[in-house]
């Protein structure tokens, strides 16, 4: 089954979230989804899927089943553990929905129209805890409220779902505060673990806008999540951009012990500039097989090509532990990008199953300037003029059985060997 990106432009409204499926014979237990788009490669694609097929999707075996009701708006991607057994319970298919009035729930996902298995919201109306409005982020994007907006990521080894929530502190006296949490929480009971929740903090040397004078702090309100957390290499990373480009921001990536919560290192993309968002639609990051991560960015300042440290509309490869770019790409034109707001890193990036051939390690990243770069992840090659161009803007590319799929507009293109 595709996974069908419409979370960016058409999100889950407030009140109900659609289930469809349809009526078929008894199947075994579905694939689980523990991560946006599948699985940390970014491919868009469960090939474990064996329900769905060209027959039976159809007006008459697919339909609407029912819905689960919700509190908010949903951008972030549902995700799914099934066969998880409840003391007491029994056995139930976990699905789990974050929205923008900060919550979560857990819903038995073959019972739509049942009451949630469990429900936490992360506001307290007794502190005057609540979800950033629009008017405070100044973009209407994401209206009336944000709350979580990235997509969570699940440990099946502990049984944890991470997720990264907004809130705002409102005083009657004085200026209301905001703040970001990652919360960790049981995924049987909804319940905190580790200590949680971790309140967001971070700083980084630079000269930023020239007001940062030496040290640029994270800023809650102004750095919004938009990418889906990844959790790879025993650790788990969340990203940054912004809401609407208002300034000041920049792109921030953070890695986090997923045991501890422990803040384990900490990168500004633009330390020197400005901006250099990380955007990515409702995808993340993307992880190999040897640690790395690899991160693209928006618009703003970029000097790395000149032995700075500012990196927009850029690919980044970092070390998993550390966070240290190892290697990147920076278009030729970077410029006009930046000044035509034509984003690299719009949408996230795909890696491809290993190659045949001398460039084993593919990457693949759809931009906002009607171009898809095609990179070697070994050698990204800093400055590369070498592009694929077809018209794209904020899609996820999908690769299956050795094509990959792009919505472009007005039509879906396909990418193969040639016979």
């Amino acid at each position: 089954m595709l996974h069908e990106t419409i979370w960016e432009r058409s999100p889950i409204k407030a009140s109900c979230l659609a289930a469809l499926s349809f009526a078929l014979a008894a199947v075994p237990t579905p694939a689980q989804v523990t991560t946006s788009q599948y699985d940390n490669s970014r491919t868009g694609a469960t090939l474990t899927e064996k329900r769905l097929t060209p027959q039976n999707v159809n007006p008459k075996t697919f339909g609407k089943l029912g819905a689960f009701k919700v509190d908010g708006a949903v951008y972030a991607q549902p995700l799914l553990v099934p066969a998880v057994e409840i003391p007491g319970k029994g056995t139930h298919d976990f699905l789990f929905v974050a929205t923008e009035h900060d919550s979560v729930y857990a819903f038995d996902a073959t019972r739509p129209g049942d009451s949630p298995l469990w429900h936490v919201n992360f506001l307290d109306k007794t502190r005057g805890t609540v979800p950033v409005s629009a008017d405070d982020a100044q973009c209407p994007f994401l209206r009336p409220e944000i709350g979580v907006t990235s997509t969570p990521v699940i440990d099946l080894k502990t049984g944890t779902l991470y997720v990264l929530a907004r809130t705002k502190l409102r005083h009657r006296v004085g200026d209301d505060e905001y703040f970001q949490h990652l919360h960790a929480l049981a995924i049987t009971t909804g319940v905190e673990k580790f200590g949680g929740p971790k309140l967001i903090s971070a700083s980084a040397p630079g000269k930023g806008d020239d007001t940062a004078k030496g040290q640029i702090a994270f800023d809650p309100l102004r750095e919004n999540p938009r990418a889906s957390l990844l959790l790879a290499n025993s650790a788990l990373y969340l990203t940054w951009a912004s809401s609407c480009d208002v300034d000041p921001y920049h792109g921030w990536v953070m890695a986090y012990d997923p045991q501890t919560l422990a803040q384990r290192a900490v990168l500004n993309v633009s330390p020197d500039g400005f901006e250099a968002g990380i955007w990515l639609s409702d995808t993340g990051p993307a992880a190999d097989a040897e640690g790395n991560i690899y991160v693209p960015t928006g618009n703003g300042t970029v000097d790395a090509g000149s032995g700075g440290r500012d990196y927009s509309d850029t690919v980044l490869k970092l070390d998993g532990s550390s966070l240290a770019i190892r290697d990147y790409f920076t278009p030729h034109d970077q410029d006009r990008i930046s000044k035509a707001d034509s984003d690299v890193g719009a949408s996230g990036p795909l890696l491809l199953p290993d190659q045949p051939g001398p460039h084993r390690h593919l990457l693949l990243q759809p931009t906002k300037d009607s171009t898809i770069y095609v990179m070697d992840r070994d050698h990204m090659g800093k400055f590369q003029r070498d592009r694929a161009a077809m018209a794209t803007r904020f899609v996820i590319p999908v690769v299956v059985n050795g094509r990959v799929y792009f919505g472009a507009r007005g039509e879906i293109a396909v990418y193969g060997l040639l016979k």
